[in-house]
Order: structure tokens, then sequence, then C-alpha cells
């Protein structure tokens, strides 16, 4: 069974956030353009910059929250009651977070998450939105065919007797995937959890496996 979800009000915001949106980025262009002009700043530092905020600095957040949520029952039971008021107990919020909702997975139920207008995005616990989330490509594939798509796009296999629901952002919710946490993972700390937790498994693109989290780990000691 697959459930597209969505806001009520979807439509009617739709045009004026796409405006807005269109309206930052041109923005952002401009004042790149001239830092680059004027040389105050290289393209390729600006490139580290975006790839961190992508990769590191922002889904270290959502782990963080994820990790907390698997450790500690009542912190979970709040987060899915309020995810955006559960976030701000750890001091965690802001800009494009101002309502958000978790989605937990389970044994019978997977949860992904896509914009199909544009790119809304949970950025105060994911960072920036991978390119893949923004395009035309994603954005229509998983609605009209999201087993196919975790599996042909994202090597995610998903088997027939588990339910797929996508859930469709919008600029008044954001969504964030609680995945399933582990076997294996119950002696761990909170912070050995969370280094675990992929910011794809937190989109619903990906799960959490605690074998290629330990890969990365050793990788980085040298």
């Amino acid at each position: 069974m697959i459930a597209m979800k969505t806001t009520a009000n979807r439509t009617q915001s739709s045009s004026n956030y796409a405006t807005k949106e269109f309206d930052l980025a041109a923005r952002a262009r401009a004042l790149e353009s001239i830092l680059l002009e004027k040389k105050l700043v290289s393209s390729d530092a600006i490139e580290r910059l975006i790839s961190s905020y992508e990769n590191d600095i922002g889904p270290m957040l959502g782990a963080k929250i994820v990790a907390k949520a698997w450790a500690n029952p009542a912190f979970r039971k709040r987060m899915l009651e309020n995810a955006t008021a559960a976030c701000r107990e750890l001091d965690i919020g802001g800009m494009e977070g101002e309502n958000m909702v978790a989605l937990e997975n389970t044994p019978t139920l997977h949860n992904v998450v896509v914009c199909t207008l544009c790119s809304c995005y949970p950025w105060p616990v994911l960072g920036l939105p991978p390119n893949w989330y923004k395009s035309p490509q994603y954005r229509s594939k998983i609605v009209i065919e999201p087993r196919k798509t975790l599996r042909e796009d994202f090597g995610l296999n998903i088997g027939p007797e588990k339910e797929i629901k996508v859930w469709d952002s919008s600029a008044e919710i954001r969504y964030l995937v609680l995945p399933e946490r582990p076997e294996g993972t119950e002696k761990m700390t909170e912070a050995q959890l969370a280094s675990l937790v992929t910011r794809e498994s937190m989109i619903g693109v990906g799960v959490v496996n605690p074998k290629k989290a330990k890969t990365k780990t050793r990788r980085r000691k040298r």
C-alpha cells in the first residue's frame, strides 16, 4: 500500500513560496558573483562550505535527535507528538523548521519524504537539501513508483510485505523520518548511536546500517 500525504492548504501558498525561494536563490547567486569577482572567496571554498552543511553540520543535528529518540522512550513520544517542540529541548530549530513532523519507521511501515513543488526541507535538522532531492526526476519518480525508485536509485530494497508512505513536504510542514533502530545497538551510548544515523535514513531513501557506519568511523580515524 502506498499513501501520498499532503497538506490541505498546499495549493494556496505554493505560488508565494515558490516566488520566495526563487528570490532567495537569485540573491544568493548575485552575492556569490560579487564575492568571486572581488576575490574575497574562492569557488572551491564555497563548494566546501556547501558540502559541509549538506553532509555534516545539518545531518549531525538530526542524527543527535534520532539517537535520543532511540535511547529515551519519553523523548521519542514527545518527538512523535510534536517534533518542533522536542527539537527545541535540544536547542535545535529555526528557519525552515518552524513546523516539523517526525515519521516513525516500523517493521511494517517505511516512510519516505519528498517535496513535489520545489525543495521544502527541514534545514535545522538536516542541513541543506542535496541536489538529488531537488531534482525533477526524484520528485516525480518517488511519488509514482516509490518501491522501484528506492531500489534502483538508492539501492534500498523494501519488500512487498512493508507498506510505503510518501510524504509531501511544503512551506507549512517539514518531515523528518525516524529510522528503525538496528539490532545489536542496545548497549551503545547516544553519541555512538548518532554516529550510525545518515542523512539518507532521515529522508527515507536509506536505512541505518551499523556495519557501514563503523567502516566510516574507522576511515575517519586514519
